[in-house]
């Protein structure tokens, strides 16, 4: 966490770019239902949608990053992108998520969850996660934590490769 004089911040927001110098980012468009900021995702049907249920490690494309997209729609408190617009997608690089279960630390490894457990109420399918649950997680192989979450659960996500060009 960033420290000014006795104050201490937050890390941001999902979705939010948390390290410029060494990254990739490429734009899709939405598929349908849209995709939320900070938001894994992957490509179906030439189109970028949520990462979910039953999806493999290796589908994983990278993490819509958050933009301020026009001032018709900044107003809407829209949380994402809606079916047919154009997201940035984080292929490499660092990027804000929202750590939805376990204790994110540096270095620690990264799981998205792809099945409910009704014992892991705070578990979102789509979701990242700082612990395994059996089956119903998937392990990035290419991704890790960049350090600890925040009072709101998010966590710089360093990925460091892109896996799905």
């Amino acid at each position: 966490m960033a420290q000014v004089i006795g104050e201490v911040f937050t890390n941001g927001f999902a979705g939010a770019y948390s390290r410029q110098p060494d990254q990739v980012i490429d734009t899709r468009v939405a598929g349908t239902g849209g995709v939320e900021f900070g938001q894994a995702v992957k490509y179906s049907s030439g189109a970028v949608v949520p990462f979910g249920a039953g999806d493999a490690a290796t589908a994983f494309l990278g993490v819509a990053v958050r933009e301020v997209k026009s001032s018709l729609n900044y107003l809407t408190g829209a949380a994402g992108y809606e079916a047919g617009e154009a997201v940035p997608v984080m292929k490499r690089g660092r990027v804000n998520v929202k750590c939805n279960v376990g204790t994110a630390a540096l270095n620690g490894d990264v799981y998205i969850r792809i099945a409910a457990n009704a014992l892991i109420p705070n578990g979102v399918v789509g979701g990242f996660e700082a612990a395994a649950d059996s089956t119903n997680t998937v392990k990035l192989t290419n991704a890790k934590f960049a350090g600890a979450a925040d009072a709101n659960g998010i966590v710089e996500l360093e990925i460091f490769e892109a896996i799905n060009a």
